[in-house]
């Protein structure tokens, strides 16, 4: 058959029709149950939301393995700071660039809406294929939540194909565990004396991304920038804190951030210099990774009314504690050709009405190392009188060279494009790991069209990686009809 690109392209368009933020996936299972239903296809729902379809086999493949094509129905809803666009109404916009698609001001959904699309229209077209199984999960951005809860008796397949990876000819075959630690400290606020100005700080414009995928590039923190300038402003004028917001998403690196503070307008001019000077270091620095980024400092007017703050001790302290936190690659892996091991990612930062809130997300392929990083965030908020507590976590899914799925799988592609694929194991979490852990015995693999800057308004879609993708994962359940996964 004719790679079907525009088709699967069309499906995604309409999927992107439906509002689809984490925790907010109902609307579209909604849509594809009823999608199953007009076609005579099976499907049934979990407790979470996961939905499973399940595909008859086609001619002459009744003896193949049961396959399971598995996704996420969730995005990433980011959008740039002047974006008017409203994620719980508003379809995502996309548009051709070339080679891309993208959406402009907001994320595209690509991750991983555009596995959907490709499991729909394997479902529908008149292929030579096993029956599969379409598992799509829910709530996976924010902790690979919707496969956490999976029943071990949703699914019956025991081959799964994950289209959740970003890179046309990579095969991921393993990826790192998670923790996510949420700081908190309570303080006291009290009135600010008349003679204390109001000021906004904000840093804007960095690259951003996926903080597993991205985080080896050394892109800026707007968190740890905007504690860095706040700190060099501190030294030269006590400052009193008022609010602090910066990050969106815990597993995104923070684009974004903005202080509003107190201190006195005689060192306004004193305190400027020091941060252009600071903006020019921070520029240089970034040169190569955030060419966009925005340092602004402003004076506001002081209205009528209340105007609280936290004392220049407790400022201080906080500062003292964004600075102190880890951020950042934190070990390389010699056993996977050098990747990523751990790092940290200091997400997610809020202070308002006195309560600071702080979200950390750790990651690392050795669980050993995953809860010394995590120790490491604790002991720093530790001492700074804070508490810690560990939220959501998710296992590694430890690769495997020598899985029966993948020999196949290679040799599937080497025949069909006339190379071997890249293999990978990702710093990023992958609903694998937790399926893996449901489902004894499930061999697993990962691929994927090519998608640039996931998670980030600049998100991707690499067109023509859309029909190598699906003529390699055509070929590759074609390759099954003898009745066995084994490459022997």
């Amino acid at each position: 058959m004719v790679a079907p690109t525009d088709k699967i392209l069309d499906y995604f368009e309409q999927l992107n029709a439906i509002p689809r933020c984490s925790k907010n996936e109902a609307p579209v299972c909604r849509w594809l149950e009823q999608w199953a239903g007009s076609h005579g296809f099976h499907s049934k729902t979990d407790a979470a939301g996961n939905l499973v379809v399940r595909i008859p086999a086609g001619k002459g493949y009744e003896t193949a393995p049961l396959v399971v094509i598995q996704g996420h129905m969730d995005m990433v809803c980011e959008k740039t700071p002047d974006s008017t666009h409203d994620f719980s109404k508003d379809p995502i916009v996309s548009h051709r660039d070339g080679e891309w698609v993208a959406a402009g001001d907001t994320t595209l959904g690509a991750d991983n809406g555009i596995a959907i699309a490709y499991a729909m229209v394997m479902a529908e077209d008149t292929v030579d294929r096993p029956a599969l199984e379409l598992l799509f999960t829910v709530d996976e951005e924010t902790g690979l939540n919707g496969a956490k809860e999976l029943p071990p008796d949703f699914i019956d397949g025991r081959i799964l194909i994950n289209l959740d990876s970003e890179d046309e000819g990579i095969f991921t075959i393993g990826c790192a565990g998670g923790i996510d630690t949420r700081i908190t400290l309570p303080f006291s606020t009290t009135m600010v004396p008349e003679e204390k100005a109001p000021y906004r700080l904000s840093v804007g414009e960095l690259g951003g991304g996926h903080s597993g995928i991205d985080i080896h590039k050394g892109r800026g923190n707007a968190n740890k920038i905007l504690a860095r300038l706040l700190t060099a402003i501190s030294d030269q004028a006590p400052l009193r804190l008022s609010a602090l917001k910066g990050g969106s998403k815990k597993n995104a690196i923070p684009r974004d951030a903005e202080a509003l503070f107190y201190m006195d307008a005689s060192r306004f001019e004193t305190v400027r210099k020091v941060v252009g000077a600071l903006e020019t270091d921070i520029a240089e620095e970034l040169r190569h990774t955030d060419p966009g980024i925005t340092i602004e400092l402003m004076a506001l007017d002081r209205t009528p009314g209340n105007h609280e703050g936290l004392s220049e001790r407790a400022s201080r302290q906080v500062l003292d504690l964004l600075l102190a936190l880890p951020n950042g690659v934190y070990g390389i892996s010699a056993q996977a050709g050098g990747t990523v091991e751990t790092s940290c990612n200091l997400a997610v930062i809020r202070l308002a009405d006195g309560s600071l809130t702080i979200t950390s997300s750790q990651r690392s392929a050795a669980v050993s190392r995953l809860a010394e990083m995590t120790a490491m965030v604790q002991a720093v908020a530790s001492l700074a009188g804070a508490e810690a507590k560990d939220m959501d976590s998710y296992p590694p899914w430890p690769p495997d060279m020598r899985a029966r799925l993948l020999e196949r799988s290679i040799k599937v592609y080497r025949t069909l494009n006339g190379r071997a694929p890249e293999i990978q194991v990702i710093h990023a979490g992958l609903e694998c790991a937790v399926i893996g852990s449901i489902f004894p015995g499930m061999e697993m693999i990962s691929f994927g069209p090519t998608i640039r800057n996931p998670h980030s308004p600049g998100e991707r879609l690499h067109v023509p990686s859309i029909e190598k993708v699906w003529n390699f994962l055509l070929a590759l359940l074609r390759s099954m009809k003898n009745g066995t996964n084994g490459a022997h």
